[in-house]
This record gives structure tokens, C-alpha cells and sequence, in this order.
């Protein structure tokens, strides 16, 4: 059985383990992802497949992938064992747990040397108990490292007014006072997706203007980096 290098998901990470849209799945080198559920006794094993990206779901990932989700169900990890053997796994890991949808989920990464797997889990009976995104590592960790950038918003000018990190929401107030949020996310330096619209910095600006709009952050970005100094040792750390 091969070994597991398993560890809970970074805040950045999280985000991964939902649908995507074509273009941030091009971008991340999205494989496909896994959708499994334990039946109604919770030691049943039923699984789905959604493909993204047929030309890299090459026989080497897809041997290697049935070799991760064994020796995930295995009694050395047991994390897709049961149900309760996940409600056991996730205990051992309290900072995996974070607000999901409608309820707490918890999220762990598995890298292999080309390939990273983020598993959203929920050992909750009546939902689909965890899902596994597949992607291609190189393309994802560079993905994620430019996103950490922030994204640009500019004025049609193309002064920059603020950035925001990948994946909050902005306020945009229309002509008539009404107002919307719409999640964001981080494309390249020059494009960014508004909800389910993919647009260059430039043309988002110019369509505001346009349209009488304005926009700004639904709330003020946190720093990137939190960092504290533990009181008995004096080491520098970073709070996720």
C-alpha cells in the first residue's frame, strides 16, 4: 500500500474542493473529482465520476488514483472507510473543520509527485460524504501562488482602487441605489470572474463606468499572513 503524505487544507485551499468554472479548471489543471457516500448503514462504498479534463486523465493517474482512494479506506488512514471511520479521522484533525454550504466540512490535501488531491468531507448520513478534486499539482500550486496576488480592481483610468482577495466578494452599487454581491475570482494579472462572467480588468471597469456603478470590497481584506509569537518559546508563527 503506498504511503500518504495527508495534511488538512490551507484557507487558500478550500475553495478547491467545490465546481469550478471551464476557465479556472483550464488554469488549475483540473482532472475531474470524486463523489462518494457511505449508503444508509454507513459502511457501504458508492462512488461517481465527473470528468473535466479527458486529456489529463492519463492511465498513470488513473492507477494512481484508485491507489490513494484504497489506502484512503485502508485501516492505517481510514479516512473513506465508514462513515464513522471519517467522523473518527476528522476528530484527530479539529483545524479541518471549516463552514461549508450548510454545514462543517473538513478538508484534506494528498500530494504525489504529480498529481494533489483535496478532499472535502462531511460524515453526515443523507449527503454525499466527501469529494475528492483531482489536479494536475505543478499547474495548481502555480495557479494558487499567482492568485495570492489578490485581484485587481481599477478604474476605467486604470488607477488602482483596491484588491481583493481570491475568492471574496464585491459590492457593486447600480445607478439606482440597488446592490449586489458577487463572489470573485482570480483568472490571470489581467482577468478576473464576477459571478459566472469572465472579464478583463479594463472591460469590468469600463461597463461600471458605463452603467452609472460603483463597486468596493464587501468587507476590508484581511492580511494574507497572520503571524504570532508563542509566549513560553518566543517562536515566531503563522495562524491559518
Amino acid at each position: 500500500m503506498m504511503e500518504l503524505p495527508i495534511r488538512q487544507l490551507y484557507y487558500d485551499e478550500r475553495k478547491y474542493t467545490y465546481a469550478q468554472s471551464q476557465q479556472l479548471r483550464g488554469q488549475t489543471g483540473s482532472i475531474g473529482h470524486l463523489r462518494g457516500d457511505f449508503g444508509s448503514g454507513g459502511q457501504e462504498f458508492y462512488t461517481s465520476w465527473d470528468e473535466h479534463n479527458s486529456r489529463l486523465k492519463t492511465p498513470e493517474f488513473s492507477s494512481e488514483l484508485d491507489e490513494v482512494i484504497n489506502a484512503l479506506r485502508s485501516e492505517e488512514y481510514g479516512l473513506l472507510k465508514s462513515r464513522p471511520g471519517m467522523a473518527q479521522f476528522a476528530r484527530k484533525y479539529p483545524d479541518s473543520a471549516f463552514k461549508g454550504s450548510y454545514t462543517t466540512e473538513h478538508g484534506f490535501r494528498v500530494d504525489t509527485e504529480k498529481h494533489a488531491y483535496l478532499i472535502r468531507c462531511n460524515p453526515t448520513k443523507g449527503d454525499y460524504n466527501f469529494y475528492c478534486f483531482c489536479y494536475v499539482k505543478e499547474w495548481l500550486d502555480r495557479h494558487m501562488d499567482k492568485a495570492g496576488q489578490d485581484i485587481r480592481f481599477i478604474d476605467s483610468h486604470y488607477k488602482e482602487l483596491f484588491r481583493l482577495p481570491d475568492g471574496e466578494q464585491v459590492v457593486i452599487t447600480l445607478s439606482n441605489g440597488e446592490t449586489m454581491e458577487q463572489p470573485c475570482r482570480y483568472i490571470d494579472e489581467t482577468h478576473l470572474e464576477v459571478g459566472n462572467n469572465l472579464y478583463h480588468i479594463c472591460e469590468f471597469a469600463e461597463r461600471m463606468e458605463r452603467g452609472g456603478n460603483t463597486y468596493a470590497p464587501k468587507e476590508t481584506p484581511l492580511p494574507r499572513e497572520c503571524l504570532s509569537v508563542l509566549a513560553d518559546t518566543g517562536e515566531l508563527v503563522k495562524i491559518d
